[in-house]
């Protein structure tokens, strides 16, 4: 079993740094979101994974060959039973750690739900307050700001898209059902749940640079999927068109943290900002070509070995010895 903890310990670095770190400058994601999102979640399931099993896989050796032995020899411990010899300090602090790390992703992911749904009920209430229904789309509202604002608040049972009085005098009619396709596209790929758990990863480890580059990365995949989206019911120069009219809002010199620069949904943005905003116009002006359906088949196989390996590994560690 130690062998195996020194594999999956490897694989959590491998997945903690290098591999997040390459895929971050690819530029082959833009070519293919859905599977580049994909990825970005295997990447971080496997890490996590990995982390807490090199541990506990580490701290049960003394008790079995495999997990399932281990975890046996364990409860007949707790039982009392002097037959099962107990593991040493080293290996008790490994399984504290196991344990305790486990359970503080999970308190970080459960934490960052309760406040996020909290703030978007707050957001909700408040906009019922100070703006009206649209007659574009249901679930729309508009705010009485010349600023050209859009964004969307996710709900689990209602959500709403908001608009601008400012966007709408901007925008042409073909324009603005641009925008509100795109908004859809969020709502309707419940993008705002990919957002939520990477951030609470980030949250989880934010000594990690890494889980910054997801979060960053990911922000900008949802954003050209539902670009994507939109394209599908408008032409291409009128996207266009309308991302430049929401992006004027930004000041010059203002970054992605000020809140003049982003959307009242920081879970998940519509104003494209920064390097988001390039990313996005560059995709868009150059329309690469997609992916081949070997690539991608390549990327979903790769993604599926990042999820079964650590799993297998953790049931039956004596694969590795």
């Amino acid at each position: 079993m130690l062998l195996t903890s020194y594999f999956l310990a490897a694989l959590a670095i491998a997945l903690a740094w290098p591999t997040p770190l390459a895929l971050s400058k690819a530029s082959w994601p833009a070519r293919s979101p859905v599977a580049a999102v994909v990825l970005w979640q295997g990447i971080a399931l496997a890490g996590g994974l990995s982390m807490v099993g090199a541990m506990l896989v580490w701290g049960l050796d003394p008790l079995g060959d495999d997990l399932l032995t281990a975890l046996h020899q364990g409860w007949l411990l707790l039982l009392g039973d002097p037959t099962v010899t107990s593991p040493g300090v080293v290996h008790l602090f490994a399984l504290s750690a196991a344990f305790l790390f486990g359970f503080h992703l999970v308190l970080t992911l459960i934490r960052a739900t309760w406040r996020t749904s909290r703030q978007r009920k707050k957001h909700r209430e408040l906009l019922m307050l100070l703006s009206n229904p649209s007659s574009l789309s249901p679930n729309t509202l508009v705010l009485d700001h010349d600023t050209p604002v859009a964004y969307c608040v996710p709900g689990l049972t209602r959500s709403v898209t908001v608009l601008s009085r400012g966007l709408l005098d901007q925008l042409s009619e073909e324009e603005q059902h641009a925008v509100l396709a795109h908004e859809h596209s969020h709502l309707e790929q419940r993008h705002d749940l990919l957002i939520l758990a990477f951030t609470a990863w980030h949250e989880a480890l934010p000594w990690l640079p890494t889980s910054r580059l997801a979060l960053d990365a990911v922000r900008q995949l949802i954003e050209m999927l539902a670009d994507d989206q939109a394209l599908d019911e408008v032409e291409r120069p009128v996207l266009l068109r309308a991302i430049v009219t929401v992006a004027s809002a930004i000041a010059p010199g203002q970054g992605p943290d000020q809140p003049a620069a982003r959307s009242a949904t920081a879970d998940l943005e519509a104003v494209p900002t920064g390097e988001l905003s390039s990313s996005r116009l560059q995709r868009l002006l150059a329309n690469p070509n997609p992916l081949s359906t070997a690539q991608r088949s390549l990327v979903y196989l790769s993604t599926t070995l990042l999820l079964v390996i650590p799993t297998v590994l953790l049931v039956t560690p004596r694969l590795l010895g």
